[in-house]
Protein backbone atom coordinates (compact mmCIF):
# COMPACT_ATOMS: atom_id res chain seq x y z
CA UNK A 1 0.00 0.00 0.00
CA UNK A 2 1.38 3.79 -1.57
CA UNK A 3 1.56 5.99 2.05
CA UNK A 4 0.71 9.44 0.74
CA UNK A 5 1.96 12.43 2.93
CA UNK A 6 -1.92 13.04 3.51
CA UNK A 7 -2.09 9.49 5.30
CA UNK A 8 0.59 9.94 7.78
CA UNK A 9 0.19 11.74 11.41
CA UNK A 10 2.83 14.00 11.73
CA UNK A 11 4.83 15.31 14.39
CA UNK A 12 6.93 18.32 12.93
CA UNK A 13 10.50 18.43 15.29
CA UNK A 14 11.93 21.43 13.85
CA UNK A 15 10.09 24.77 12.42
CA UNK A 16 10.84 28.46 12.98
CA UNK A 17 8.53 31.48 13.38
CA UNK A 18 9.10 34.89 13.54
CA UNK A 19 7.35 38.72 13.61
CA UNK A 20 9.74 41.27 11.91
CA UNK A 21 7.65 43.87 13.55
CA UNK A 22 7.86 42.28 17.24
CA UNK A 23 11.22 40.91 16.97
CA UNK A 24 15.23 41.69 15.97
CA UNK A 25 16.47 38.85 14.37
CA UNK A 26 19.48 40.68 13.33
CA UNK A 27 20.15 38.06 10.41
CA UNK A 28 16.70 38.48 8.67
CA UNK A 29 17.35 42.80 9.48
CA UNK A 30 20.33 44.53 9.13
CA UNK A 31 22.96 41.95 9.61
CA UNK A 32 22.82 39.62 6.56
CA UNK A 33 24.52 35.96 7.10
CA UNK A 34 26.60 36.02 3.56
CA UNK A 35 27.29 32.21 3.94
CA UNK A 36 23.65 31.10 4.29
CA UNK A 37 23.34 26.97 3.65
CA UNK A 38 20.91 27.73 1.25
CA UNK A 39 22.51 30.38 -0.49
CA UNK A 40 20.87 34.08 -1.44
CA UNK A 41 17.77 34.07 0.91
CA UNK A 42 15.93 37.05 0.74
CA UNK A 43 12.10 35.33 0.58
CA UNK A 44 12.85 34.50 4.31
CA UNK A 45 12.47 38.40 5.10
CA UNK A 46 9.30 38.29 6.34
CA UNK A 47 6.96 37.46 8.77
CA UNK A 48 6.57 33.45 9.65
CA UNK A 49 3.69 32.74 11.54
CA UNK A 50 0.85 29.96 12.34
CA UNK A 51 -0.60 30.72 9.76
CA UNK A 52 1.90 30.98 6.94
CA UNK A 53 2.64 27.68 8.50
CA UNK A 54 -0.81 26.26 8.40
CA UNK A 55 -1.11 27.29 5.00
CA UNK A 56 2.37 25.61 3.85
CA UNK A 57 1.49 22.21 5.40
CA UNK A 58 -2.37 22.99 4.41
CA UNK A 59 -3.67 19.45 3.93
CA UNK A 60 -1.51 17.35 5.98
CA UNK A 61 -2.53 16.24 9.92
CA UNK A 62 0.31 18.10 12.14
CA UNK A 63 -0.76 16.87 15.50
CA UNK A 64 2.08 18.91 17.01
CA UNK A 65 5.12 21.25 16.38
CA UNK A 66 8.64 22.16 18.26
CA UNK A 67 9.98 25.50 17.05
CA UNK A 68 13.59 25.85 17.62
CA UNK A 69 15.38 29.16 17.67
CA UNK A 70 15.66 31.59 15.80
CA UNK A 71 18.70 33.15 15.82
CA UNK A 72 16.52 35.75 17.85
CA UNK A 73 18.85 39.27 19.03
CA UNK A 74 21.14 37.12 21.68
CA UNK A 75 21.64 40.01 23.99
CA UNK A 76 17.43 38.88 25.00
CA UNK A 77 18.04 35.39 24.56
CA UNK A 78 14.10 34.44 27.09
CA UNK A 79 12.28 37.23 24.87
CA UNK A 80 11.90 34.83 21.83
CA UNK A 81 10.77 32.30 24.65
CA UNK A 82 8.32 34.60 26.35
CA UNK A 83 6.63 35.47 22.77
CA UNK A 84 6.02 32.01 21.35
CA UNK A 85 4.00 31.18 24.46
CA UNK A 86 2.43 34.13 23.46
CA UNK A 87 2.06 32.56 20.32
CA UNK A 88 1.08 29.31 22.03
CA UNK A 89 -1.67 30.88 23.93
CA UNK A 90 -3.24 32.64 20.58
CA UNK A 91 -2.52 29.60 17.96
CA UNK A 92 -2.24 26.32 19.57
CA UNK A 93 0.99 26.41 18.31
CA UNK A 94 4.27 25.52 18.88
CA UNK A 95 3.51 22.77 21.28
CA UNK A 96 6.97 22.84 22.74
CA UNK A 97 9.95 24.98 22.49
CA UNK A 98 14.30 24.39 21.82
CA UNK A 99 15.47 27.82 23.15
CA UNK A 100 18.67 29.59 22.99
CA UNK A 101 21.34 30.00 25.97
CA UNK A 102 24.81 30.81 25.49
CA UNK A 103 27.13 27.87 27.09
CA UNK A 104 30.48 29.34 27.56
CA UNK A 105 29.17 33.19 29.16
CA UNK A 106 29.49 33.97 32.68
CA UNK A 107 25.59 33.95 32.76
CA UNK A 108 25.01 30.06 31.25
CA UNK A 109 22.81 28.93 34.37
CA UNK A 110 20.93 32.04 34.81
CA UNK A 111 19.71 31.74 31.24
CA UNK A 112 19.43 28.15 31.78
CA UNK A 113 17.28 28.51 34.47
CA UNK A 114 14.91 30.95 32.94
CA UNK A 115 14.05 29.19 30.05
CA UNK A 116 13.43 25.70 31.88
CA UNK A 117 10.69 27.88 34.12
CA UNK A 118 8.67 28.41 30.50
CA UNK A 119 6.25 25.23 30.40
CA UNK A 120 6.90 24.60 26.76
CA UNK A 121 10.52 24.56 27.02
CA UNK A 122 12.02 20.87 26.70
CA UNK A 123 15.60 21.57 24.98
CA UNK A 124 18.48 24.34 24.32
CA UNK A 125 20.04 24.70 21.10
CA UNK A 126 23.21 26.35 21.73
CA UNK A 127 25.56 26.48 18.33
CA UNK A 128 29.50 25.79 19.26
CA UNK A 129 31.87 27.89 17.07
CA UNK A 130 32.57 26.20 13.96
CA UNK A 131 35.60 25.71 11.26
CA UNK A 132 34.08 28.23 8.15
CA UNK A 133 35.32 25.10 5.63
CA UNK A 134 36.07 21.00 5.70
CA UNK A 135 39.44 22.09 5.02
CA UNK A 136 39.90 24.90 7.89
CA UNK A 137 41.70 23.90 11.50
CA UNK A 138 38.78 23.21 14.07
CA UNK A 139 38.65 26.31 16.41
CA UNK A 140 39.76 25.42 19.99
CA UNK A 141 38.95 29.08 21.41
CA UNK A 142 35.95 30.33 23.42
CA UNK A 143 32.47 28.71 22.27
CA UNK A 144 34.01 26.05 20.65
CA UNK A 145 33.51 22.03 21.48
CA UNK A 146 36.89 22.13 23.01
CA UNK A 147 36.18 25.42 25.06
CA UNK A 148 35.95 23.96 28.78
CA UNK A 149 33.23 26.65 29.83
CA UNK A 150 31.43 25.23 26.86
CA UNK A 151 31.43 21.84 27.49
CA UNK A 152 30.51 23.22 31.73
CA UNK A 153 27.59 24.72 29.89
CA UNK A 154 26.34 21.78 27.99
CA UNK A 155 27.00 19.56 30.90
CA UNK A 156 24.39 22.16 32.97
CA UNK A 157 21.47 20.93 30.55
CA UNK A 158 21.14 17.68 32.81
CA UNK A 159 20.46 19.44 35.96
CA UNK A 160 17.69 21.22 34.28
CA UNK A 161 15.84 18.39 32.44
CA UNK A 162 16.77 19.95 29.17
CA UNK A 163 17.72 18.37 25.85
CA UNK A 164 20.65 19.46 23.30
CA UNK A 165 19.70 20.18 19.68
CA UNK A 166 23.24 19.70 17.97
CA UNK A 167 24.02 21.88 14.86
CA UNK A 168 27.28 21.56 13.21
CA UNK A 169 28.51 20.98 9.67
CA UNK A 170 29.44 17.23 9.15
CA UNK A 171 33.04 18.11 9.06
CA UNK A 172 32.31 18.94 13.20
CA UNK A 173 30.62 15.28 13.11
CA UNK A 174 33.35 13.41 15.11
CA UNK A 175 34.11 15.91 17.26
CA UNK A 176 30.46 16.38 18.42
CA UNK A 177 30.31 12.84 18.89
CA UNK A 178 33.35 12.63 22.08
CA UNK A 179 31.37 15.83 23.36
CA UNK A 180 28.44 13.65 23.54
CA UNK A 181 30.10 10.50 24.91
CA UNK A 182 31.36 13.00 28.03
CA UNK A 183 27.35 13.59 29.03
CA UNK A 184 25.70 10.68 28.55
CA UNK A 185 22.52 12.12 30.80
CA UNK A 186 21.88 14.97 28.39
CA UNK A 187 19.37 13.45 25.48
CA UNK A 188 20.93 15.28 22.03
CA UNK A 189 19.68 15.35 18.78
CA UNK A 190 21.34 16.18 15.67
CA UNK A 191 19.57 18.83 13.86
CA UNK A 192 19.34 18.75 9.76
CA UNK A 193 21.08 15.24 9.00
CA UNK A 194 24.29 16.16 9.96
CA UNK A 195 24.28 18.74 7.04
CA UNK A 196 26.09 16.62 4.04
CA UNK A 197 26.81 19.29 2.17
CA UNK A 198 29.84 18.02 -0.01
CA UNK A 199 28.06 14.91 -1.55
CA UNK A 200 30.72 13.80 -3.05
CA UNK A 201 32.48 9.91 -2.02
CA UNK A 202 35.20 11.92 0.18
CA UNK A 203 32.93 13.93 1.33
CA UNK A 204 30.13 11.45 2.49
CA UNK A 205 32.90 9.38 3.94
CA UNK A 206 33.80 11.78 6.68
CA UNK A 207 30.18 12.52 7.05
CA UNK A 208 29.18 8.98 7.42
CA UNK A 209 32.48 8.52 9.83
CA UNK A 210 30.85 11.41 11.73
CA UNK A 211 27.51 9.66 12.05
CA UNK A 212 28.61 6.71 12.83
CA UNK A 213 30.86 7.95 15.95
CA UNK A 214 27.17 10.02 17.27
CA UNK A 215 25.38 7.06 16.85
CA UNK A 216 27.11 4.99 18.62
CA UNK A 217 25.90 7.48 21.36
CA UNK A 218 23.00 5.77 23.01
CA UNK A 219 21.77 9.81 24.32
CA UNK A 220 22.33 10.95 20.24
CA UNK A 221 19.33 11.15 18.41
CA UNK A 222 18.85 12.06 14.49
CA UNK A 223 16.33 15.10 12.82
CA UNK A 224 15.80 13.57 9.32
CA UNK A 225 15.54 17.10 7.80
CA UNK A 226 17.14 20.12 5.58
CA UNK A 227 18.75 17.80 3.19
CA UNK A 228 18.55 21.06 0.58
CA UNK A 229 22.16 22.11 -0.87
CA UNK A 230 23.34 25.47 -2.05
CA UNK A 231 24.01 24.91 -5.99
CA UNK A 232 21.57 22.11 -6.31
CA UNK A 233 17.92 21.33 -6.04
CA UNK A 234 16.06 18.77 -4.05
CA UNK A 235 15.63 15.22 -6.06
CA UNK A 236 14.73 12.44 -4.59
CA UNK A 237 17.84 11.34 -6.67
CA UNK A 238 20.20 13.52 -4.81
CA UNK A 239 19.37 12.87 -1.50
CA UNK A 240 18.30 9.20 -1.32
CA UNK A 241 21.78 8.14 -0.24
CA UNK A 242 21.97 10.51 2.98
CA UNK A 243 18.12 9.65 4.15
CA UNK A 244 18.63 5.83 3.53
CA UNK A 245 22.36 6.03 5.25
CA UNK A 246 21.66 8.35 7.89
CA UNK A 247 18.49 5.82 9.10
CA UNK A 248 20.19 2.81 8.66
CA UNK A 249 23.36 4.23 11.28
CA UNK A 250 21.25 6.00 13.60
CA UNK A 251 18.08 2.87 13.52
CA UNK A 252 14.52 3.97 12.75
CA UNK A 253 13.46 4.18 16.53
CA UNK A 254 16.01 7.31 17.17
CA UNK A 255 15.13 9.30 13.53
CA UNK A 256 12.59 11.70 13.67
CA UNK A 257 11.01 13.83 10.75
CA UNK A 258 12.09 17.62 10.60
CA UNK A 259 10.11 20.29 8.07
CA UNK A 260 12.79 23.14 8.80
CA UNK A 261 9.89 25.39 7.51
CA UNK A 262 10.30 27.94 6.09
CA UNK A 263 13.91 28.10 5.73
CA UNK A 264 13.72 24.57 3.83
CA UNK A 265 10.78 26.31 1.64
CA UNK A 266 13.99 28.25 -0.17
CA UNK A 267 14.52 24.26 -1.98
CA UNK A 268 11.31 22.16 -1.90
CA UNK A 269 7.29 22.82 -0.58
CA UNK A 270 6.43 21.22 2.72
CA UNK A 271 4.30 18.83 1.17
CA UNK A 272 6.55 17.69 -1.53
CA UNK A 273 9.40 17.01 1.03
CA UNK A 274 7.16 14.83 2.31
CA UNK A 275 6.46 13.15 -0.48
CA UNK A 276 10.10 12.91 -1.76
CA UNK A 277 11.01 10.90 1.74
CA UNK A 278 8.34 8.53 1.39
CA UNK A 279 9.32 7.76 -2.10
CA UNK A 280 12.53 7.07 -0.65
CA UNK A 281 11.47 5.43 1.96
CA UNK A 282 8.66 3.17 0.13
CA UNK A 283 10.29 -0.44 1.84
CA UNK A 284 9.57 0.75 5.48
CA UNK A 285 6.46 -0.32 6.96
CA UNK A 286 3.61 2.15 8.50
CA UNK A 287 4.29 0.83 11.98
CA UNK A 288 8.14 2.73 11.00
CA UNK A 289 6.87 5.84 9.25
CA UNK A 290 4.66 6.32 12.11
CA UNK A 291 8.26 6.38 14.76
CA UNK A 292 10.11 8.24 11.58
CA UNK A 293 6.92 11.11 11.26
CA UNK A 294 5.32 10.94 14.32
CA UNK A 295 6.25 8.75 17.77
CA UNK A 296 10.29 9.45 18.10
CA UNK A 297 9.73 13.23 18.12
CA UNK A 298 6.67 13.16 20.60
CA UNK A 299 8.62 11.35 22.68
CA UNK A 300 11.90 13.07 22.78
CA UNK A 301 10.39 16.20 23.52
CA UNK A 302 7.98 14.85 25.61
CA UNK A 303 4.93 15.78 24.23
CA UNK A 304 2.43 13.74 25.69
Amino acid sequence: MVVRPEDLEIVDAHHHLWDLGRNYYPWLADHPEPNFLLGPYEPLKRNYLPDDYRRDAAGLKILATVHVEAEHDRTRQVAETEWLHEVHAHHGMPNAVVAHAWFHTDECEEILARQSRFPLVRGIRSKPVTAPTAGDAPPTGPGSLHDPKWRRGLGLLERYGLSWDLRVPFWHLEEAAAVCAQVPGVRVVLNHTGLPWDRGDAGLARWRAGMQALAACPNVHCKVSELGLRDAAWTVAGNRRVVREAIEIFGIDRCMFASNFPVAGLKIGYRAQIAGLLEILADLGRPELDKLFRDNARRFYRLD
